[in-house]
């Protein structure tokens, strides 16, 4: 049963990630990318990791998609003509697929992750202290850095797209 549902949750997760991929409308991609959260969670859930399940779908799928959602409509964002594809965007289409084809045929021919007598491993990174510890102490400062930065480029993105009435520059 365990694997069936890992390959359900996966399975699931891959697909909503190519549909946030593939879809042309802003808003449906914000919906696949909730999904894909979702599924992610429940892959923790099988892994009985419960607290990160809880985290992601607290923090990414609650609070990160409903941001894109409200920057989505505040930006009104109208749909434009495909121009087709440009160098740059072939060069970089044909790195990804180079890199995906590396990492496939890496994973065929190696096989598994030899992670050696989970017995012996000590467990680590159990205690909810220590995630609290390390995250008020020593991450402080770069977490308190990317929120920072999070919401400057949110401002950012709003007031490069504001459409000001009655003028032609941005003054």
């Amino acid at each position: 049963m365990a694997n069936f549902l890992f390959y359900a949750f996966a399975f699931f997760t891959v697909a909503t990630a190519a549909g946030v991929v593939a879809s042309k409308n802003a808003v449906n991609a914000a919906m696949c990318l909730l999904l894909s959260l979702v599924g992610v969670a429940g892959l923790f859930v099988a892994l009985n990791a419960y607290l990160l399940a809880f985290l992601l779908l607290l923090v990414y799928a609650g609070a990160i998609v409903a941001l894109f959602l409200f920057i989505v409509m505040l930006l009104d964002m109208k749909e434009t003509e495909s121009r087709g594809f440009g160098k740059l965007s072939l060069a970089a289409i044909i790195l990804a697929a180079g890199l995906l084809v590396t990492g496939l045929s890496t994973l065929v021919t190696r096989g598994h992750l030899d992670t050696g007598n989970p017995a012996l491993t000590p467990a680590l990174g159990t205690d909810i202290k220590f995630y609290a510890y390390q995250l008020f102490t020593t991450y402080l400062l770069p977490v308190q850095v990317m929120g920072f930065l999070l919401l400057i480029a949110m401002l950012g993105v709003i007031v490069l797209s504001k459409r000001w009435e009655g003028s032609d520059d941005v003054t």
